[in-house]
C-alpha cells in the first residue's frame, strides 16, 4: 500500500530539512489495517480466524473513522491551513485517506463475499438469505422476531411533521420507502436496529447464521400495516467519538466526562455515511443532505455492513476451524495452584522476575501478585494505575475484585483510574464506582494528562523493616487483552525503583512537585530528555553505534530526526514497529542504515523495548511509552531501565526472534517519493514466527531446557 494521493519529491531530494522525511500518520495508520486484512486474505490461515480479522479490520476503521478522521474535519473548519509534519493540510490529508479506505473496504467485501463465506458453508457455518430458507426455517425466525425483535423496534417516518431522526453513532439502521395505496404519496422511514441485539441470528441448528436486518425486511409489513414496502436498504452512520472536557473548569471529573459521554451519544457530528451499494441515489442523496456530509464522506458497501458483528461466528464452538488457543505458561520461579504454593514475594525478594504475556500466564504471574497482596497479612498498602481493564462487572476484572478484597482487609489501596481512556470512559467511570464504594481511595489523575503507565506498587512489612515490591509493565491490568496482546513487565523489589514509584503516586494523588527519579524515566518530565541522549550517544559512537527498538507507533519528529541524524553518523538502526511509523527507512544520505518492520499476527505486538549500543555495552529499557507527542509531552509513562542480565538476555532474545521472523514480517520501504511509504510481506525462507518461537520457547522454559535464540546484534 502506498497511502499516496498526491506524489512528492524522489528520494534523493529528501534533505534533513525537508518535510517530505516524515510520513503522513493517517495513511500509515492505513497501512497497518491493510497488514490485517492482509491476514484476513491469506488463505493458509483458518477460515474462522479470517472471519474474525475481517472484525477486526472492520473495528480498527470504525475507530480510525470516529477518532483521525473527525480530527482532521474538526482541523479543516477551523485551521485550514494548518501543516501536519510533511506539509499537508487537513483537507489534503482527508482527500488522500478517501481512496485508500474505498480500495480497503472493496477488498474487505471480496474476501468475504469469495472467500470466507464460502470457506465457513464449505464447512457447514451459512450464512443464509431469506429466500434461501425453508417454511421450518421462517417458522422459527417469525417466533424470534416476534419475540426477541419487535418489541424494541421503533419505525420513525420523515415528512414534515417528522423531522429527520438522530442516528446514534455505529448503529446498523433501515432506510425504507413507502407508498400509501390509497393516496399514492411516497414517504421515508427509518428502522433501528437496536444494538442489544446480535448481529446475526443463529438458526436451531446452530451453524446456520440470517443477518438480523433481513429478518426485520421480512416483517417490515407488520410496522408498516397498510402501506406498500418498495424500497429498503440499510445504512450505518459514524460520528466524532472525541470528548471534549475543560478540565480547568470541571469541579468533578466524573461527572464532567459521564456528562460529556452524554453530549457524545446526542450530538456528536456525523463523519461517515456507509450505505448498501443497491441503494437509490435519491435516498443515497437524502440521507446525505440530512446528515450534513459530502459526496466524499459516503462509502457504498458490497455485502453486509457491519462486519464486527462477526466475532459472534468467530465464537462458535468449532476448534477444527481456528487456530489451536495458547494457554500462557507458569514460568519458574512463579508457583503454580494449590495452598502449599509459596509467597511471590520471597521469589521477587530473590531477584527481579520478567513476565512475557501472553507467553507468561497473567493471571498466574501479574494477577498472582496482586491477590496475594490483598490476602497478605503483612501488605500495609497497594497502589495502582489502571487505564483499561475488563468489562464493567465483577466476574469480568478479578484485578479490581484483588483490590477491593484489600480495601476490606483494611489494607490502604489507592489506584489512579484513567477516565479519558478513549471507548473505555464508561466501563473506567463503573469501576471507580465500585471501587469507592469499597473504600478505596480512587483519584483520576493530573489535569492535562492521561496517565498511561502501567505500574502497581506494594508495601510490606517484614523482619527486617517496610519492603516495596513494583510491577512496572508495558500492558494494561486486563486479563481479556493479556491473552492477545504481546506484552512485557518485571517484578522487582529494587529499592529505587520502590522509591521512585513511591514518589510518583505521591505526585498523582496528591500535591508535589515530581522530585527528580532514581531509575524510573518518567513522561512528561524525563522521558522525552533522556531518549534523546541515549539516541545522541549512539550518534557519537558512529558506526560502533547500535539501536534496536520495539514499539507500538513512530510519529515523534524530534525523536524520527534524532534517528536520522544517528543514521547519518553510521549507526546500524532496527525498528520494530507495529502499527503508525512516520520515518522512512533506507533513504540515501538521510537513513540508509535504518531497516522498519512490523509484525501482525494472531497476538497484537503491545511491548514497548528500547535497546541502546552493541551487545556488549547494551543498555535496556522497557515500559508504556511509544515515540509519539502524546506520550512522551501529554501523558504520564513509566520506562524502567532492565539491568539484570538473566532479564536482559530475554529482552535480547524478544528482539533477536522479532528480527529474524519471515512469517509475520512487513518491511517499509521509505524512499517512495508518496506520503505513505509502501509496505512489503518478507519473503518465508526459514519459517521463523514470533508467536511460534515465543511459544515454543515458553514451552522450554518451563520443561527446564533452553533453545537456540536466533542472534541479529
Amino acid at each position: 500500500m502506498s497511502g499516496d494521493a498526491r506524489v512528492g519529491p524522489g528520494p534523493a531530494a529528501v534533505a534533513a530539512e525537508d518535510p517530505n522525511r516524515f510520513l503522513n500518520r493517517e495513511l500509515s495508520w492505513l497501512a497497518f489495517n491493510d497488514r490485517v486484512l492482509a491476514l484476513a486474505e491469506d488463505p493458509d490461515e483458518p477460515v474462522l480466524d479470517r472471519a474474525k480479522f475481517l472484525a477486526i479490520f472492520s473495528d480498527n476503521l470504525d475507530e480510525f473513522f470516529q477518532v483521525r478522521v473527525a480530527l482532521l474535519k474538526d482541523q479543516a473548519a477551523v485551521a485550514p491551513r494548518r501543516l501536519s509534519p510533511e506539509g499537508m493540510t487537513p483537507r489534503e490529508q482527508l482527500e488522500a485517506i478517501r481512496p485508500e479506505v474505498e480500495g480497503l473496504v472493496k477488498r474487505q467485501s471480496r474476501v468475504l463475499l469469495e472467500e470466507v463465506l464460502p470457506g465457513l458453508a464449505a464447512n457447514g457455518i451459512v450464512l443464509s438469505d431469506w429466500d434461501e430458507l425453508d417454511d421450518d426455517d421462517r417458522h422459527h425466525l417469525v417466533e424470534v422476531f416476534e419475540r426477541d425483535i419487535s418489541p424494541v423496534l421503533t419505525p420513525l417516518a420523515v415528512d414534515p411533521s417528522h423531522p429527520f431522526p438522530y442516528i446514534s453513532n455505529l448503529s446498523l439502521n433501515l432506510a425504507v420507502d413507502v407508498r400509501d395505496p390509497v393516496t399514492g404519496a411516497n414517504r421515508f422511514a427509518r428502522v433501528k436496529v437496536p444494538p442489544s441485539l446480535p448481529r446475526f441470528v443463529v438458526m436451531p441448528d446452530g451453524e446456520r447464521f440470517v443477518a438480523i436486518e433481513q429478518v426485520i425486511v421480512a416483517h417490515l409489513g407488520s410496522l408498516f400495516p397498510g402501506m406498500e414496502i418498495f424500497r429498503h436498504h440499510p445504512f450505518r452512520v459514524t460520528r466524532n467519538a472525541s470528548l471534549s472536557v475543560d478540565e480547568d473548569e470541571a469541579d468533578d471529573m466524573m461527572r464532567a466526562i459521564e456528562s460529556e459521554l452524554v453530549r457524545q451519544r446526542l450530538g456528536g457530528r456525523a463523519v461517515r455515511l456507509e450505505v448498501d451499494s443497491r441503494m437509490s441515489e435519491p435516498v443515497r442523496q437524502s440521507l446525505q443532505e440530512w446528515l450534513e456530509l459530502r459526496g466524499d464522506d459516503v462509502y457504498a458497501i458490497d455485502g453486509p455492513l457491519q462486519l464486527k458483528g462477526l466475532w459472534g461466528v468467530y465464537a462458535l464452538d468449532r476448534p477444527d476451524l481456528k487456530r489451536p488457543a495458547w494457554r500462557g505458561v507458569t514460568p519458574a520461579p512463579f508457583p503454580g495452584s494449590g495452598s502449599d504454593r509459596p509467597s511471590i514475594f520471597s521469589l521477587v525478594r530473590a531477584g527481579d522476575l520478567l513476565v512475557h504475556h501472553p507467553y507468561d500466564s497473567f493471571p498466574t504471574t501479574v494477577e498472582a501478585f496482586v491477590e496475594q497482596a490483598a490476602e497478605d497479612p503483612g501488605v500495609l498498602a497497594i497502589k495502582q494505575t489502571l487505564y483499561r481493564t475488563a468489562g464493567d462487572r465483577p466476574d469480568d476484572s478479578p484485578m479490581v475484585r484483588h483490590l477491593i478484597r484489600a480495601a476490606e482487609r483494611g489494607k490502604q489501596v489507592a489506584v489512579l483510574v484513567e477516565l479519558r481512556a478513549r471507548f473505555d470512559e464508561q466501563a473506567n467511570i463503573t469501576w471507580a464506582r465500585a471501587l469507592e464504594e469499597a473504600g478505596v481511595h480512587v483519584v483520576y489523575g493530573l489535569a492535562g494528562l492521561k496517565t498511561h503507565s502501567k505500574v502497581t506498587l506494594v508495601v510490606r512489612r517484614e523482619g527486617d523493616g517496610i519492603r516495596r515490591y513494583c510491577h512496572v509493565g508495558t500492558g494494561n491490568y486486563n486479563p481479556t487483552t493479556a491473552g492477545i496482546y504481546e506484552d512485557l513487565g518485571i517484578l522487582t523489589a529494587d529499592e529505587d525503583v520502590g522509591a521512585d514509584l513511591a514518589a510518583l503516586f505521591n505526585h498523582l494523588t496528591g500535591f508535589s512537585r515530581p522530585e527528580p527519579f532514581r531509575r524510573l524515566l518518567v513522561a512528561p518530565y524525563r522521558l522525552r530528555e533522556r531518549m534523546a541522549e541515549l539516541v545522541a550517544a549512539e550518534t557519537r559512537a558512529g558506526e560502533g553505534g547500535r539501536i534496536v527498538m520495539k514499539m507500538n507507533s513512530l510519529v515523534d519528529p524530534a525523536m524520527i530526526d534524532a534517528l536520522y541524524a544517528a543514521s547519518s553518523a553510521g549507526v546500524r538502526i532496527d525498528l520494530v514497529v507495529r502499527g503508525i511509523c512516520c520515518l522512512r527507512p533506507g533513504v540515501p544520505g538521510l537513513s540508509e542504515t535504518i531497516r522498519v518492520r512490523s509484525l501482525v499476527g494472531r497476538y497484537l505486538e503491545h511491548s514497548r523495548i528500547y535497546a541502546f549500543g552493541p551487545r556488549s555495552r547494551r543498555r535496556y529499557y522497557l515500559g508504556s511509552a511509544d515515540l509519539m507527542p502524546r506520550n512522551l509531552d501529554r501523558r504520564v509513562e513509566a520506562v524502567l531501565p532492565v539491568t539484570d542480565p538473566a532479564l536482559t538476555e530475554r529482552l535480547q532474545e524478544v528482539l533477536d526472534v522479532n528480527l529474524a521472523d519471515d512469517v509475520l514480517a512487513w518491511t517499509m520501504d521509505g524512499t517512495q517519493g508518496g506520503t505513505g511509504g509502501t509496505w512489503t510481506k518478507v519473503a518465508t525462507t526459514e519459517g521463523v514466527s514470533s508467536h511460534d518461537r515465543l511459544e515454543e520457547l515458553a514451552r522450554l522454559r518451563i520443561a527446564g531446557r533452553r533453545g537456540g535464540g536466533e542472534r541479529r546484534g
